[in-house]
């Protein structure tokens, strides 16, 4: 290390203090996590969680989000209004303390709020840190306050405008600031659509609106069931035990327990645990809570009405909780969660609340809907076999995959690289195919795994009959992350699990078993980013020696144009009405299949990482996605046919947002 000079000083005149709302301008991630898609959009769940904390509050019965054709946003609720009075500590009206001072809300325990999402109270404010402009507009008792800021400074000072229809509420508009937000301001119009449905659900009788000025596209949502209905939108498409849902909402000491419950003919579990309306994916003792009931509740019912037999084991969790789905919404004075990003609920009381209200209201149900809970043991008792049988095999399928050498299948051409994010992984379909991509692969990263059979589809399918299908079984060894109970995303061998298929019907309809498959059994890997999609060239064109090729008619046409356009001004004379592929003096030949390709066209157009295209299968949406793997391969035949009659002009898989 190089001596500091002489002159070199480190004092007290070195170290910057940032004031009022300049530390999030100076590091925006801290407090919204990203500045990219995700961060733009959380601006607006800053607001908008404050208007629905309104309506929990019993204070706001409607909130409206306008998406503006200038590129900004407005939020406004019938709540009480930010309070306009003079605030004591800071001399400013409570409306400008709230959006210039970092922690400063009603959500400190000063009785302005039992229950919110807002756990940090940072919101408003750092929205107008990170925007252009921002206008808040409040009004209590007829009469309009406003006043305007300019990148979290004020720009036009707090004053009275004067008399309005409106008797209460808020208002918020804003811009995102674009050299903050530098991929991108603007707003997506489905994100805050399923922003509004799923807050519309989780808070029975508030009504969301959202119009979109640069489309003219509105929805409005209004659940009168609240969870009630979110577990019958999420069990669309699937049979369903019993016409009803199990509901519960019961006060136990200082908070609130709601339960919706509802059983389907899947094998696998939908539970979405909630506190104060903040979706938390990783649990938490709610989770826990409601997980030790149903097991409890649901092997004490069996066991009263001789449904197990003595000498049976109790059923496990894991066999209970199949085809179950449900929403488990607590709501408390002082959440405790784990981190910033809130995905995991920590407070130990509501374990025992939780488990105190399904222990009585639970068992109080299946006593009551004696049809309904004996259906409910029977396909629990179904998955216990099943669970048993898929044991078995899958022991059965270890013992035999040890002899292939470190258990990977015998199909199976591995790649030399022992490091994961180095390597990479070929599922490719048919036999000719598969020996064009052995030969003309990069061995030393690239591995190739051929289907020759059937791909199972996994939608209606359980575990034990997986591991009767050698192509399942294959993936499994050759992926090493295991599946079921012995799944551990850290033993992925491969970075990148590539899906190489025909580009038509056929290839497509493998496509998607292989992502129901990968979506239903291994979604971490899904999630992580480590799937994609190979993209092959439908056309191949030809001029002497020089081969071009596109992917979809549209490129196709731009080349034959592009060749006609410079024979055209080397001044060989063009026929509008003629053929446009023999004025360019080209042949076009359209690829059948993959097989159709030798090794070199297959790595050249489809293997090569410097002029291949690989579509990353990405779940922004995992609600969206389950419905879609329901509806594709489910057996509503009906829901179906009107998801392919809806998509029928998009060409690519990944534009039905999968």
């Amino acid at each position: 290390m190089a001596k500091q000079k002489a002159n070199d000083s480190y004092d007290g005149s070195q170290i910057q203090v940032l004031e009022g709302l300049e530390p999030v301008r100076k590091r925006p991630g801290m407090y919204i996590g990203s500045t990219g898609y995700d961060g733009v959009h959380h601006l607006i769940k800053e607001i908008a969680d404050n208007s629905i904390d309104e309506a929990i509050a019993g204070h706001a019965s409607r909130v409206d989000v306008r998406i503006l054709e200038d590129g900004g946003i407005t939020i406004t609720d019938d709540g009480r209004g930010i309070p306009v009075d003079k605030h004591p500590k800071t001399g400013l009206s409570t409306l400008e303390t709230v959006l210039t001072v970092l922690h400063a809300g009603g959500k400190f325990g000063g009785g302005g709020y039992k229950v919110s999402s807002g756990l940090h109270g940072v919101g408003s404010s750092v929205v107008n840190a990170l925007s252009t402009h921002m206008i808040a507009e409040v009004v209590q008792k007829g009469q309009l306050y406003r006043v305007e800021f300019e990148r979290g400074g004020i720009k036009v000072p707090f004053k009275k405008v004067g008399k309005t229809d409106r008797p209460t509420g808020t208002t918020i508009t804003f811009y995102p600031d674009p050299t903050i937000f530098k991929e991108t301001v603007t707003f997506d119009y489905k994100w805050v659509v399923n922003y509004l449905r799923h807050q519309s659900y989780l808070t029975k009788g508030v009504y969301t609106a959202v119009y979109d000025e640069r489309t003219k596209e509105r929805q409005a949502f209004y659940f009168e069931g609240g969870i009630q209905s979110y577990v019958k939108h999420l069990n669309i498409g699937k049979e369903v035990v019993g016409e009803g849902v199990f509901y519960v909402e019961k006060q136990v000491e200082d908070s609130m327990v709601e339960v919706a419950v509802q059983y389907n003919d899947s094998y696998v579990e939908t539970v979405k645990p909630f506190a104060n309306n903040v979706l938390t994916p990783d649990g938490g003792t709610h989770l826990v809570g409601f997980r030790a009931a149903m097991t409890r509740v649901i092997n004490e019912y069996a066991r009263k009405n001789s449904l197990l037999k003595e000498k049976e084991d109790n059923l496990s969790g894991d066999d209970i909780r199949e085809g179950l789905t449900a929403i488990i919404l607590v709501k408390l004075p002082d959440p405790q969660f784990e981190g910033q990003t809130k995905n995991k609920l920590g407070n130990p009381e509501v374990r025992r609340y939780v488990e105190q209200v399904m222990n009585e209201y639970f068992s109080y149900y299946l006593d009551e809907n004696p049809d309904i809970a004996k259906k409910i043991v029977g396909k629990a008792l179904l998955a216990a076999r099943a669970r048993k049988a898929a044991r078995a095999a899958r022991d059965n399928v270890l013992r035999k995959g040890a002899l292939d050498g470190m258990g990977l299948p015998g199909k199976l051409w591995d790649c030399s690289s022992k490091s994961p994010s180095d390597s990479e992984i070929y599922i490719v379909e048919g036999n000719s195919a598969a020996g064009s991509a052995k030969e003309g692969r990069d061995n030393k990263t690239q591995a190739i795994l051929p289907l020759r059979g059937k791909v199972l589809n996994t939608e209606r399918a359980r575990l034990d009959k997986m591991f009767a299908n050698k192509e399942i079984v294959a993936m499994i060894q050759a992926f090493g992350v295991g599946i079921g109970d012995a799944f551990d995303i850290n033993g992925l061998r491969y970075h990148k699990i590539i899906i190489m298929t025909d580009a038509d019907v056929d290839g497509s309809h493998i496509a998607t078993l292989l992502l129901t498959f990968l979506f239903r059994y291994m979604k971490e890997v899904v999630e992580g980013g480590y799937v994609y999609l190979a993209k092959p060239p439908l056309y191949s064109i030809n001029r002497g020696q020089k081969k071009t090729y596109a992917y979809d008619e549209g490129e196709r046409d731009g080349i034959l144009n592009d060749i006609i356009a410079v024979r055209k001004a080397k001044g060989v004379a063009i026929d509008e009405n003629e053929d446009a592929m023999k004025q360019a003096g080209v042949t076009v030949s359209r690829f059948k299949g993959l097989g159709e390709m030798d090794a070199e066209q297959l790595w050249d157009t489809t293997m090569n990482p410097e002029n291949r295209v690989l579509i990353k299968v990405k779940v922004e949406d995992a609600e969206q996605a389950d419905a879609v793997f329901t509806k594709l391969m489910g057996d509503e035949v009906s829901l179906r046919k009107s998801f392919i009659q809806a998509g029928a002009k998009k060409i690519d898989l990944e534009e039905l947002d999968i």
